[in-house]
């Protein structure tokens, strides 16, 4: 039987590949855009942004997949959408094409994400299921700060075309290890059939839930904070600080702040509860842009490098706790229709996300204003939303079958 260690380990993983697929990436996307051309309207930081696109839509279709045929199936299902859109993003010759393949990984990539949040689910409960999210994001941790690295050292030798060989063969283990290690969490009694119309009905139900609704939307606003950060990154350190070679040093430093929260918050979440815990995120994350965007005018939109290095650690750690106590207080509701409702909840906030960063981002100017200002507002507005949903009713909701 498969120990608890090891049942966290490839949860992990198979969650990480999200993140894999986006930090990765991150020291080529200048040379993409150097290979294959770069056309109006479309740039490389819609490499980052078309990605998660894809990923709200996969999840719409993955999670009510995983509630009719099992997690396991609906995993290895996605792993294989992801496999196509890679080989399709590998063999690129336009950034139309590779834009395609992205949109396809994040299609793919939301099976993992969306089944391992409902196996979750199906295990655990309330502060329980936020402490195993937190270790959970405390173990992949590791793959934001040494992807970029990693992935630099594979486009000098091979070219940025490598990055997406090695996401073929990480695919390949993540799946084979699920398919020889891990039983199915959801039995076939507590199965749900997959038609058109239950999903619209029990999907209805979930998103009329107040708390639910407000939690996604908070959700997304956060997450589309760090994709801000995410997208614009690689530009921001070679345009204000002329860094390009050490930038992986930068952003590991940076990553390490959300598996500082993480860790801190899987310790803490059962002492406090997690929406003690999300409270004065919320409020840190707030601050913190305020200040750093005061800080970014005074020095005329230009930080100097340490400062900016403080700014964003200590966001990112504000963001690490809210990761696993935000999808824990969504999911609390969700009883039998964990899986619909996770694939809702990812959705929702993958498509706030994409549109907060997009939105956000085409503000850029080669400083760091346009990203303390979206530290602000996603801290300050996801506040007042997630206070709103609280006070709501928690009752679980009930599928119809």
């Amino acid at each position: 039987m498969i120990s608890f260690r090891e049942r966290i380990s490839l949860y992990a993983l198979l969650t990480s590949l999200t993140s894999l697929s986006i930090d990765a990436l991150l020291p080529g996307l200048r040379e993409i855009g150097a290979d294959v051309g770069v056309a109006p309207p479309l740039s490389t930081q819609h490499v980052i942004s078309l990605f998660i696109f894809g990923m709200a839509f996969g999840e719409l279709l993955l999670g009510p997949l995983s509630d009719a045929i099992g997690r396991k199936k609906a995993l290895l299902l996605g792993l294989c959408v992801y496999v196509a859109g890679t080989f399709i993003a590998m063999l690129a010759g336009s950034l139309e094409m590779v834009t395609l393949g992205r949109f396809l990984q994040g299609v793919g990539v939301s099976g993992p994400k969306i089944a391992t949040r409902a196996m979750i689910r199906d295990q655990f409960e309330g502060d329980a299921m936020a402490r195993v999210m937190s270790f959970m994001f405390t173990l992949f941790i590791l793959v934001p700060m040494l992807a970029p690295a990693l992935a630099q050292g594979l486009i000098g030798i091979g070219g940025w075309r490598s990055v997406f060989g090695a996401y073929l063969a990480i695919a390949g283990i993540l799946g084979l290890w699920l398919v020889v290690r891990q039983p199915e969490t959801l039995p076939a009694t507590r199965r749900i059939p997959f038609r058109p119309s239950l999903l619209f009905l029990n999907g209805r139900r979930i998103l009329s839930n107040r708390r639910v609704a407000l939690l996604i939307v908070a959700t997304g606003i956060v997450f589309g904070a760090q994709l801000l950060y995410l997208s614009t990154a690689a530009d921001l350190f070679f345009d204000a600080y002329d860094i390009k070679e050490t930038f992986p040093f930068y952003f590991a430093v940076l990553a390490t702040g959300i598996g500082l929260a993480s860790f801190v918050n899987a310790k803490l979440v059962q002492r406090f509860g997690m929406e003690t815990m999300a409270r004065a995120a919320f409020m840190g994350l707030a601050s913190t842009g305020f200040l750093m965007t005061v800080t970014s005018m005074l020095w005329g939109g230009r930080l100097p490098l340490p400062a900016l290095m403080i700014f964003v650690f200590v966001a990112f750690f504000a963001i690490g706790v809210l990761f696993g106590n935000l999808n824990a207080m969504a999911m609390r509701s969700l009883g039998q229709v964990a899986g619909l409702g996770a694939s809702l909840i990812a959705s929702g906030s993958s498509l706030v996300a994409t549109l907060f960063a997009i939105g956000m981002g085409s503000f850029y100017d080669g400083t760091a204003v346009n990203l303390s200002v979206g530290f602000f507002a996603a801290g300050a507005s996801a506040l007042v939303l997630a206070e709103v949903a609280t006070r709501s009713d928690m009752l679980p909701i009930e599928a119809i079958r």
